[in-house]
């Protein structure tokens, strides 16, 4: 029982250092799994939150089933995150801390079960997203090096 993957999020790796992973589950409605089994998901502009001790994520965009008619839902719903109590509690009390945030980093099968993976993350300064993008440039290049010496 492998894992396929439905939406990933590039940006968050790119804006975020990531400090800590979560995976839980996701509370769907109607035909919003069948919408996911063809990977009709973005979770770019996503973003969770903890409210009265549950977790939600907010602007995970799930886009209507064509065959669902009236029983779709809409696509930009706030849906509830599936985590133990004392993961929230954790989770809450890390927030607290100054430009901390909690993201959605992958939404992905798992067994036949729909989760997704989010992640504590600090946002990056300008200097460090340029920084990443020197070092990933210089370690391609030195593959190039390695690729042409041989």
């Amino acid at each position: 029982m492998g894992t396929k993957l439905i939406a990933n999020n590039k940006k968050a790796y790119h804006d975020y250092f990531l400090i800590e992973k979560y995976e839980c589950g996701i509370e769907l409605k109607g035909t919003e799994v069948k919408s996911l089994c063809l990977s009709n998901c973005s979770i770019k502009e996503a973003i969770c939150k903890i409210i009265g001790g549950e977790c939600f994520v907010i602007g995970m965009n799930i886009t209507p089933y064509e065959k669902g008619n009236i029983f779709n839902v809409d696509s930009l719903r706030t849906r509830k995150l599936l985590l133990h109590k004392s993961e929230i509690r954790k989770i809450a009390d890390q927030l607290k801390l100054q430009g901390y945030t909690l993201i959605p980093l992958q939404v992905y099968f798992k067994n036949n079960k729909i989760k997704v993976e989010i992640g504590l993350c600090k946002g990056k300064k300008l200097y460090d997203k340029r920084e990443d993008l020197k070092k990933r440039d210089m370690k391609r290049d030195a593959e190039l090096n390695v690729k042409k010496a041989v």
